[in-house]
Parts: C-alpha cells; sequence; structure tokens
C-alpha cells in the first residue's frame, strides 16, 4: 500500500515537497515512480528512481525543478518541487514497480495546486 501526503496549495514560484509512505512488501526490491494526471487529461509520467537510487530519470518538463529520492529506511519516495508553474497543477500518484516498470502498486494520489 502507498499513501501519498503534501499535496496543496501553492503560488507559481513555490516549492512543495510530497511524500508516498509503502506499507507491506519490501520497499527496497521495488522501483518507484510519481505520475500525474492534470485537470481533463491523460496520467502522465513525472519521475522515477530504482532500488538502490542509482538511476534517476525526470521527465523533459520537470527536469532542473523536480528531484526525485528515496530512503528505504523509512519506506518513503519523496518528490521535491521548485519552481512551480500553473500547468504543474495536477493529482500526483506514486506508484511502485517489482519488475521492470510494470507499476502495479498505485497510492491514491495528492492534489497540487499552483495558482498565477
Amino acid at each position: 500500500q502507498l499513501v501519498e501526503s503534501g499535496g496543496g496549495l501553492v503560488q507559481a514560484g513555490g516549492s512543495l515537497g510530497l511524500s508516498c509512505a509503502a506499507s507491506g512488501g519490501t520497499f527496497s526490491t521495488y522501483r518507484l515512480a510519481w505520475f500525474r494526471q492534470p485537470p481533463g487529461k491523460e496520467r502522465e509520467f513525472v519521475a522515477t528512481i530504482s532500488r538502490s537510487a542509482t538511476s534517476i530519470y525526470v521527465t523533459d518538463s520537470v527536469k532542473g525543478r523536480f528531484t526525485i529520492s528515496r530512503d528505504n529506511a523509512k519506506s518513503t519516495v519523496y518528490l521535491q518541487m521548485e519552481s512551480l508553474k500553473p500547468e504543474d497543477t495536477a493529482v500526483y500518484y506514486c506508484a511502485a514497480a517489482a519488475f521492470g516498470t510494470n507499476y502495479s502498486v498505485w497510492g491514491q494520489g495528492t492534489q497540487v495546486t499552483v495558482s498565477s
């Protein structure tokens, strides 16, 4: 089970940090990722981090502004978001993949709203 927290309302240019806590399973064996779904649009990939955090990939639209990290001891993955833009407004989801990029475990989502 994954539970996101940290969403909210922030002004453009501001910062926000999301957390996703896991329970059950062996956290360190999962690849983790953040996705988001803007209003009226399909869900899109944001960032992913490998089991040992040696491999990180961030989509171009947030590169240099968003940072994904994980703490296996706390079974938590993070998404630090800086220089937020109104187009970052979305429901943000964390997801876990036991094999490859087959994200089979999803959180319930947390709303991030960036006002202009």
